[in-house]
């Protein structure tokens, strides 16, 4: 391999290993080291980002909140100041966690229900295909 092709190589393993995505209101990024950081959407500084062990490590304190939480329910995990609502709002926007924004006031997110063939929808998501005819005899 020349050193042209083995330089374009480790380029493009550094691209794939580190990958940031930026979102409405939050952004988050894959680092080299296998860490994740959560960060307000276009800020700089330390004060607006929350570094992870990895993304599973961030998905495992999502797994720890309870149905419906708010800020104080991410600060009882250790997480202070506006991190907690900046960990919401990336809950809320980013697609690997199944949740949405319900309040601004004070922010809430919600997680989104499952029923019980695994789909999932919003439990306010409208009722179009709901039967007009109920089988009485179902269980």
């Amino acid at each position: 391999m020349s050193r042209a092709d083995a330089a374009k190589l480790r380029d493009s393993i550094g691209s794939a290993l580190t990958e940031k995505r930026e979102f409405f209101r939050t952004a988050g990024e894959y680092r080299d080291d296998g860490s994740y950081v959560v960060s307000r959407r276009g800020a700089d500084s330390a004060g607006n980002a929350k570094v992870f062990e990895s993304f599973e490590a961030l998905h495992r304190l999502y797994d720890r909140l309870p149905h419906e939480f708010t800020a104080e329910d991410v600060g009882r995990t250790g997480i202070t100041g506006s991190r907690r609502h900046m960990l919401i709002r990336h809950f809320g926007e980013h697609p690997a966690f199944d949740c949405r924004i319900t309040r601004r006031n004070p922010l809430t997110a919600e997680r989104v229900d499952s029923d019980a063939d695994g789909d999932t929808e919003p439990a306010d998501a409208p009722l179009d295909d709901v039967p007009t005819e109920v089988d009485a005899t179902a269980d």
